[in-house]
């Protein structure tokens, strides 16, 4: 594989979503975390605009990778030593005019740093399909699926998984019928409620609905995200998470709760004030840490997930309930995000995460392999 027997990794990360910027947090982190004498690697930024920036091949970890550029300083202004050094800028369908291993280089797998939209949603993932290139994480049905939370809840719910009530409608819908879905979501969710973008992570867009007019101005928020919006019951709850890793054998690792800065965790909560709290392993009872670890490995299976997962779950206060409240297929990678923490609790480091998740995808693509296509 690749140059000699180091494997030859294609970092993909920026991208055009809301969530840019968390991508360039999990970039750094993972390039001076990998093993050089195992791997060799390239990355390819893409702009906010969907502009695709590949890189020169990094044999070793750059000398001062704590002052790699995050954004690029014009066409002729970047370096061979930085993160993302500018080539030729090409644009998505000029990537997928010229065929995505070309485009790629000759990497052996592809690791996509994406969170957000055309990251973790699955239209990458169908890029590097239809390419038959390997790549870390869920594919393009579980990434969708983690993506749009209508259809993930559809899903839990076919799973048997307990959940919040919740409704969901689209644009459209909400400027035909929008007093209607008002008084629907008063008869059958109350206040407060949360209101999400149905596809999108990290909390952005995401408000709580006190009464009718927070709860108009908080679907007015979402629409701005996406097309589609979900409005979900709020329970009063402890939030515990748990990192699934595998494919076809998943486990679920330690634990962990989620102790909010904020009236919740949103974007602010967990990315700028730096005061919410994360408490590994969490405070629970014995048979309440054996449920959530169960059931984060059943939601894993049942969107058909690989490689990792990050599994959600609130805890009732009032009666102990476990209610799952949504995966994340592509979870924050940043050695002090949870998703690496609660493996490391549990006796995985970061270098050992990304060895394992290297092999996993490597392997999920050989199964592929066996698969006519009719061709």
């Amino acid at each position: 594989m690749g140059t000699g027997q180091r494997i030859r990794v294609g970092l993909v990360y920026g991208g055009r979503s809301g969530e840019h910027e968390v991508s360039l947090q999990t970039a750094l982190a993972v390039l001076k975390a990998f093993d050089y004498d195992k791997y060799e690697l390239i990355p390819y930024y893409i702009t906010k605009e969907g502009r695709w920036r590949p890189g020169s091949l990094l044999a070793a970890p750059p000398a001062a990778v704590a002052e790699l550029q995050f954004e690029p300083a014009g066409e002729a202004g970047a370096t061979g030593s930085s993160l993302i050094p500018l080539m030729q800028g090409m644009s998505d369908s000029a990537v997928a005019e010229a065929g995505v291993r070309e485009g790629l280089g000759s990497v052996d797998v592809v690791f996509p740093l994406l969170h957000g939209t055309f990251g973790e949603d699955g239209t990458i993932q169908g890029l590097l399909e239809m390419a038959n290139l390997p790549y870390v994480g869920a594919g393009v049905l579980a990434s969708s699926v983690g993506m749009d939370k209508a259809a993930m809840k559809t899903m839990f719910a076919a799973a048997g998984l307990p959940q919040v009530g919740y409704r969901s409608f689209t644009r459209y819908h909400w400027n035909k019928e929008r007093e209607a879905l008002l008084d629907g979501i008063e008869r059958g969710i109350g206040y407060p409620s949360f209101v999400k973008p149905a596809n999108l992570g990290s909390s952005v867009g995401v408000s709580k609905a006190r009464n009718r007019e927070e709860l108009a101005a908080a679907v007015e928020e979402a629409l701005r995200y996406d097309r589609k919006v979900i409005v979900e019951e709020f329970v009063d709850a402890r939030e515990i998470e748990v990192a699934v890793l595998g494919n076809d054998e998943p486990r679920a690792s330690v634990a962990g709760e989620i102790v909010s800065s904020n009236e919740f965790y949103d974007y602010k909560a967990k990315y700028i004030d730096g005061k919410s709290a994360m408490i590994i392993p969490a405070e629970i009872p014995e048979e309440t840490a054996l449920a959530v670890r169960e059931m984060a490995v059943r939601a894993f299976l049942a969107i058909d997930g690989a490689g990792l997962c990050r599994a959600d779950f609130f805890l009732r206060k009032s009666d102990g309930a476990l209610l799952i409240n949504e995966v994340n297929t592509m979870p924050g990678f940043t050695p002090f995000s949870m998703y690496p923490l609660l493996w490391q609790e549990t006796g995985v480091s970061y270098r050992e995460l990304l060895d394992t998740l290297i092999e996993l995808a490597l392997a999920r693509h050989a199964e592929k392999q066996l698969i006519d296509y009719g061709g």
